[in-house]
């Protein structure tokens, strides 16, 4: 049994709404922050980085930058950009990039499924990433930033997603990268007791995107909870902001690699130590980039050639889902043992370009700061969420997932 609220959300007046949705605090540096909104006066990164209404030398940490967002918030409620709903409700929310449509609802989870692992995690979380935002939720007494969460089969949910879509919507918008975003309220105390019955009927959520925002929604729920004391489990800080997709309408990019060295090998003895550890190794003889098109297949551009590697099957097969995973499999056997890179979440040898650049970016990065590049075939949501099932822990930079969800449309007071 899950258990996701209706709640009534502090959101844009419609005439402000395109300017303050924003992307994710965690996809940016302050710098590009910053320039991102120079000039939008209500921008939520005034909120979400609000280290950038705040000198240069400022520590990202210091005190002054979560005081900053709680007054910036305050601000924007004041002058009317914010406004909070009178009464609880779900929402909808759709995003369209690239012909391709997809639509979640928005409403709260509950910290007690995700301690009772009912919120399926398939990554682990950075304990200095985690009290950044604990800070942040507590300073603003508000979550602002919705979890990227999924549900495998509900015909219930899905059915009420199509009916309440087709009304007319609170928002509808696109944002400058041009994707569309179209929001919706329920239509009813109804609707929302049906969504909430519908919701009570699964098994698990997965967290799709969202891991440090879960955790720190969690663990700052947690400590109100001590501070007050005798809970009913009624109050707001016991769940947090999501945005619920049905699982087989997301869609999970390809996350690539760049290698900056290639441990001391000159090309013809790097070509053999991967035909030796993980594929059979062919030039590419195709137009244009070698895209993998399957699972078990990788990419390699090397010296200004593409070349098709398919790995052996003796190296997909491992007791483990998550080391089946063509991302463990080639950090098994390749990137380690070969390259030397035991670490890729800090290894300065290696670096990670989200599918949505494209494989031209990787060709053009060779040019410039690489010496050779890795085309990934996309991690599959059944794959993340076997993983999750297993209780298991993805490997580093497995899913890239877009459109990401903007921040700024939907804010959760506690």
């Amino acid at each position: 049994m899950i258990t996701v609220k209706p709640f009534a959300a502090l959101r844009p007046q419609e005439k402000f709404v395109k300017e303050c949705a924003a992307l994710p605090y965690d996809v940016m540096s302050s710098e590009e922050a910053r320039t991102e909104a120079q000039d939008k006066l209500y921008s939520f990164l005034h909120i979400d980085k609000a280290e950038i209404d705040l000198d240069r030398g400022v520590d990202l940490y210091d005190d002054r930058v979560y005081e900053k967002a709680a007054e910036n918030l305050a601000a924007f409620e004041k002058q009317g950009v914010y406004q909070q709903d009178k009464e609880k409700k779900f929402y909808f929310y759709r995003e369209v990039m690239d012909g391709r449509a997809q639509t979640g609802i928005v409403g709260c989870a509950s910290i007690d499924d995700y301690l009772n692992e009912k919120i399926k995690k398939h990554e682990l979380t950075r304990a200095d990433k985690e009290q950044d935002r604990i800070r942040h939720v507590d300073t603003c007494s508000a979550q602002t930033g919705p979890i990227f969460l999924a549900y495998k089969n509900s015909e219930r949910l899905d059915a009420l997603i199509v009916k309440e879509t087709s009304k007319t919507p609170l928002y509808d918008f696109v944002s400058d990268d041009g994707v569309r975003h179209v929001v919706w309220a329920s239509s009813s105390p109804e609707t929302d007791r049906e969504i909430e019955r519908a919701f009570a009927k699964l098994d698990a959520l997965y967290i799709a995107d969202g891991h440090h925002r879960a955790a720190s929604a969690v663990k700052a729920g947690l400590k109100r909870r001590e501070a007050k004391g005798n809970c009913d489990g009624n109050e707001e800080f016991n769940y947090f902001l999501s945005v619920i997709f049905p699982a087989n309408s997301l869609k999970i990019l390809d996350y690539n690699r760049l290698l900056c060295s290639l441990n001391g090998m000159d090309d013809r003895a790097f070509l053999k130590a991967v035909q030796d550890n993980l594929g059979e190794v062919e030039e590419y003889t195709g137009e244009g980039a070698c895209k993998p098109q399957e699972r078990h297949q990788i990419g390699l551009f090397l010296s200004g050639k593409w070349y098709k590697v398919r790995f052996y099957e003796r190296v997909c097969k491992d007791e483990k889902v998550s080391q089946r995973l063509d991302a463990a499999i080639l950090q098994n056997y390749l990137l380690a043992p070969v390259l030397g890179v035991q670490d890729p979440r800090t290894d300065k040898r290696i670096d990670f370009v989200g599918g949505i650049r494209g494989l031209k970016y990787l060709e053009e990065r060779c040019k410039k700061d690489a010496v050779a590049a890795i085309a990934m075939y996309p991690t599959s949501l059944t794959e993340l969420m076997d993983v999750a099932d297993a209780g298991e822990i993805m490997p580093p930079k497995s899913t890239w997932f877009e459109p990401k969800l903007r921040s700024g449309i939907f804010i959760h007071k506690i």
